[in-house]
């Protein structure tokens, strides 16, 4: 299991609640969390692989903004 951070603009339970969907469906993400109280609402989550590009692509297509740390 790998574990990846990304910065992101999820800042609240609300939007938390819209990305869950999409982050859930991940076949690869064992689990995932955002911390809120965090500057850079730092995304971690567990892969079972290396592909990073299925996250990134699924907080986008919730309408969030994402990037590596």
């Amino acid at each position: 299991m790998k574990t990846v951070k990304f910065k992101t603009n999820i800042n609240c339970n609300n939007c938390i609640k819209s990305v869950t969907p999409f982050l859930n469906e991940l076949d690869n993400l064992e689990e995932w969390r955002v911390d809120t109280d965090d500057a850079d609402k730092i995304l971690t989550t567990s892969l079972d692989d290396d592909n990073e590009k299925v996250v990134i692509d699924a907080v986008q297509k919730a309408g969030f903004e994402i990037e590596p740390v």
